[in-house]
């Protein structure tokens, strides 16, 4: 029944986010600040799944006002949990097929993020290398999903280049941004609290020691330090909940 209620309740929640995005944004259409604000209100929807969100270093000084981020892409709870810590003026790559999605496809398009096609490697990677060209010029920051497509709970997965191959051309910092476990198994919609996500924004790396030839040197350290502290995180997280848990017996 929980479930049926949760369901239910969130279609309602996004459709009218939707609509009501979809008929802002013609106002004023394929502006960056969009992308933030309806982050924001998807990611209200992190208590109707009973998930406590615990953000770090999002309003941090050192983070830079262009940069590349990069963050971990799990399932479809992203949408709840990674939209939270989108910063105003970022604009977010996805996957071309998401425009087909009814009215959230619409919305995503309108809120000026980029869509590539993920089978033309070549045109994708100039598309991105083109626009983190030009961050500065329309003082913008870019959000990709390095791995390219969701993990489905099988850990961090290898890194595509074209985000670092941009930073590089472009000489903007790589900020990642890591997210604990919010695997299906961690997640059931029958219950009641599905415990607590910690999602933390990392110190920037620094783009202007590599060269173009040594992007595959960045990528596989970007990938060692996120996944070092993603590990950290999801260990952070397990103990938590497993005082919480004890300490609930303890009051029973």
């Amino acid at each position: 029944m929980l479930a049926i209620i949760r369901i239910i309740l969130v279609l309602v929640l996004s459709i009218n986010i939707c609509i009501f995005g979809i008929i802002y944004c013609l106002l004023r259409p394929r502006q960056s600040y969009h992308t933030a604000l309806f982050g924001r209100l998807f990611g209200s929807m992190a208590p109707i799944f009973g998930i406590q969100l615990k953000i770090r270093n999002l309003s941090s000084n050192q983070l830079p006002r262009h940069c590349i981020y990069i963050a971990n892409h799990q399932n479809n709870y992203d949408m709840i949990t990674v939209s939270c810590v989108v910063k105003p003026r970022t604009i977010i790559v996805g996957k071309k097929n998401l425009l087909w999605i009814p009215l959230f496809g619409q919305l995503y398009w309108l809120c000026g993020n980029i869509l590539i096609n993920r089978n033309e490697n070549t045109r994708s990677h100039n598309i991105l290398i083109q626009k983190a060209k030009s961050v500065k010029t329309h003082d913008i920051s870019i959000w990709v999903f390095p791995e390219g497509t969701r993990s489905a709970g099988r850990g961090l997965l290898p890194f595509k280049i074209g985000a670092f191959h941009a930073a590089i051309a472009a000489q903007i910092p790589i900020v990642p941004v890591c997210v604990s476990n919010i695997s299906n198994k961690k997640i059931k919609l029958n219950r009641w609290s599905n415990g607590l996500v910690i999602i933390e924004v990392m110190p920037p790396i620094e783009t202007q020691k590599y060269e173009p030839n040594k992007v595959r040197d960045m990528t596989k350290y970007c990938y060692e330090v996120m996944k070092v502290k993603i590990d950290s995180l999801n260990k952070e997280v397990i103990e938590y909940e497993t005082q919480i848990s004890r300490s609930l017996k303890t009051h029973v």
